[in-house]
């Protein structure tokens, strides 16, 4: 029989040979998520045998994952900002860079402070879950227009214990008004920011398996920055906040559609690798 060691090496071998990057460690989670263990007891197993149902169940997923398929949707599961969710070819897998998005929002407000906020796009749930759990005295409305990703992000905050703190609202920001919501201290987004031409770029991984109308506004990529801009000015009280996760090149341009939108004290923070990534303001 094979064990857990033998087979590593051989699906991180075929991984590279089908340009996966990082294949000994998609190997490694792979194998780990069907053993029902972490990563590291890998190390400590590496001379354990593998039954021939683990074992068939570990060529699927290796057979999927050399298809580019995110390993992400194999496994069903991310970790967020300390949280596991949840996660479906129904939405945007989380990014490590949008935990900087909800971090400055924590930067900007004590922990113990009451706040109402709106999260358009919620996807998975990811940033107004990360919200409920870390602000426990705040209410979130999230807003997505997939139904499929309503009840991911439904789930995951059941699973979290904070679905009584947080609405989730089936709403298109680009074609309906926000008449019906309450007045917000904060709001918040991650929205569809990749250009039509930056689109075709991207890796196999984002363009064969991710929700395309979560990525791309299939336009110049602001247009989701302006629709939120313009309807969320007069839901904001006085002093309220709007942050933005924006893509690398973006922020010039995004702080010019908050300024026409009456924001200022515009800030801009950049990611790990350097790059402008999250950008904030004040309504006047």
């Amino acid at each position: 029989m094979i064990t857990v060691l033998e087979s590593i090496n051989l699906s991180a071998q075929y991984l590279k040979q089908k340009g996966i990057e990082s294949p000994r460690t998609n190997a490694e989670l792979l194998l780990a998520n069907i053993l029902g263990c972490k990563r590291l007891d890998l190390y400590i197993s590496f001379e354990r045998p593998l039954s021939e149902d683990e074992v068939q169940k570990y060529r699927e997923h290796i057979k999927r994952r050399s298809s580019f398929e995110p390993l992400q949707y194999i496994i069903g599961k991310v970790e967020f900002y300390g949280l596991e969710l949840k996660v479906s070819p129904s939405v945007l897998i989380p990014r490590p860079e949008t935990e900087l998005l909800v971090e400055n929002i924590f930067k900007q407000f004590p922990k113990e402070q009451k706040l109402i906020i709106l999260d358009v796009g919620s996807g998975s749930g990811n940033i107004a879950i990360a919200l409920g759990v870390n602000l426990p005295r705040s209410k979130v409305i999230s807003t997505e227009i997939s139904h499929e990703a309503l009840q991911v992000a439904k789930e995951n905050s059941e699973r979290h214990n904070v679905s009584g703190r947080i609405k989730f609202v089936k709403q298109d920001i680009i074609k309906n008004d926000l008449n019906n919501f309450p007045i917000f201290d904060v709001v918040v987004s991650n929205p569809p920011y990749v250009s039509t031409e930056n689109y075709a770029t991207l890796q196999r991984e984002i363009k064969e398996f991710e929700p395309r109308m979560a990525v791309t506004d299939n336009t110049d990529g602001y247009t989701f920055f302006k629709a939120i801009a313009e309807k969320v000015r007069n839901k904001l009280k006085e002093g309220g906040k709007l942050f933005y996760e924006i893509a690398e090149g973006q922020s010039e341009k995004v702080a010019e559609i908050m300024t026409k939108n009456y924001f200022n004290n515009i800030r801009i923070i950049k990611d790990y690798q350097n790059i402008d990534r999250i950008i904030f303001g004040e309504k006047k």
